[in-house]
């Protein structure tokens, strides 16, 4: 399993797979082929990336990589690896120089085909590529850094600081950093969100509207507000931090900044939260997805959802028992979600599911919160269980756009 900086990545929104993924994969196709005269680039897009591409960008964003370069969609078309499969092309006139499929495969991470031989070369010696740096834990199952963690009477943080090092607190301090001022600038933002659908920001609405009610009223609307911050910036192409993903950007922040304002805590106990929150949705990331075009919007919001659920349960004081059983119900209670935006944007019905995941996370922290952490379904089966609910959806409700919600929508 591979390091927590792979997980949370501070980019550009709207969304990580469509944008921040293309562009990177552009960059490095780009520079391949400086010096070997190449003087035309082109790329196909496939499935998911192709038919919700325009909506999120992810045209722009390999224009911004390549300028001129030819853009072909294929929305119809999927390659076997994954859903957001591009094929970029070289050439220097009529001459193809070099061809190379490359997937977007969910938190703005790209990698070939592990069954493929690898196509870019130069890039990589081993088989397959991957932007990612090398597997560091050994351990890779929440039950099994559970029983560690059980057995050394370490926290998670801790056991995440004994792989990572303790510069991993520098990186996840500049990770903190950025999550505050995405929810500060949105609450502070107001108009309409870029797009067709011509939505209007509702953060700061919420936000104004929250401070003038009762505590629990007050509390419920606060954490609605923030998380409605981040994903309204990510909505906005504002900057973000992937939590798993641009698409599900606002759930961690939201609640833990509603957290770190109404009970002051210290810095480092929020970092060390975040530390947490990355471990449960590394698990996801390494054996299942966080990408929705491959398994829904399960693992994107939901898995957004357990990561909030076990960071606020670690700072509530929860043992690694009661931390692990907050992340199985935030994921659990996920299960089945459909990616299906609507127009292929990131707005509707993204923003709310932020929102109300966020709060879901503080629900699944109390629940956990009440019991010893004794349970009979552990996170590592719910994982198992979304990965094939996910592969066994239809690709039409796995961000294409063409059913759910984005299904008979007429545009105002």
């Amino acid at each position: 399993m591979k390091s927590i900086r792979e997980l949370y990545r501070i980019g550009i929104g709207p969304s990580s797979s469509h944008t921040m993924g293309p562009h990177k994969a552009a960059q490095l196709f780009y520079a391949r082929h400086q010096d070997d005269g190449a003087n035309r680039f082109e790329v196909t897009l496939y499935g998911s990336l192709a038919a919700t591409g325009k909506g999120h960008m992810t045209d722009v964003a390999i224009q911004s990589a390549i300028p001129g370069i030819t853009i072909l969609w294929e929305p119809h078309i999927f390659l076997p690896y994954h859903p957001n499969g591009m094929r970029f092309k070289a050439y220097k006139d009529a001459n193809l120089l070099e061809e190379w499929v490359i997937y977007s495969v969910g938190g703005g991470a790209i990698g070939e085909d592990p069954k493929s031989p690898s196509g870019i070369a130069g890039l990589a010696a081993q088989r397959s590529f991957s932007d990612s740096g090398q597997d560091i834990y050994t351990m890779s199952t929440m039950t099994e850094i559970l029983k560690y963690c059980q057995y050394s009477g370490k926290s998670f943080w801790e056991y995440v600081e004994d792989i990572e090092g303790k510069d991993i607190w520098n990186f996840l301090s500049e990770v903190w950093h950025t999550m505050v001022a995405s929810v500060e600038r949105g609450l502070d933002a107001e108009g309409v969100l870029p797009g067709p659908l011509h939505l209007r920001r509702k953060a700061n609405t919420y936000y104004v509207k929250a401070t003038g009610y009762k505590d629990n009223v007050r509390t419920r609307g606060l954490v609605f507000a923030y998380a409605l911050a981040v994903a309204e910036e990510n909505a906005s192409g504002g900057k973000i931090v992937t939590a798993p993903t641009c698409g599900s950007s606002g759930v961690v922040p939201g609640v833990l900044y509603h957290l770190w304002r109404s009970r002051e805590y210290s810095e480092t106990r929020m970092v060390h939260a975040l530390a947490t929150a990355a471990l449960f949705g590394n698990v996801v990331k390494e054996n299942a997805s966080i990408s929705g075009a491959d398994v829904g919007c399960q693992g994107e919001v939901g898995v957004a959802c357990a990561m909030a659920a076990a960071a606020a349960n670690q700072l509530f004081g929860g043992s690694v028992a009661q931390i692990e059983y907050a992340a199985e119900m935030g994921l659990e209670h996920h299960l089945g979600m459909t990616c299906d935006p609507v127009c292929g944007l990131v707005q509707i019905p993204c923003i709310e599911r932020n929102a109300y995941a966020a709060a879901r996370a503080l629900d699944a922290n109390l629940y956990a919160t009440l019991t010893d952490g004794a349970h009979r379904v552990s996170f590592d089966r719910v994982v198992e269980v979304m990965k094939q609910t996910g592969h066994d959806l239809p690709s039409l409700y796995k961000e294409t756009s063409e059913g759910g919600l984005a299904r008979g929508f007429t545009q105002m």
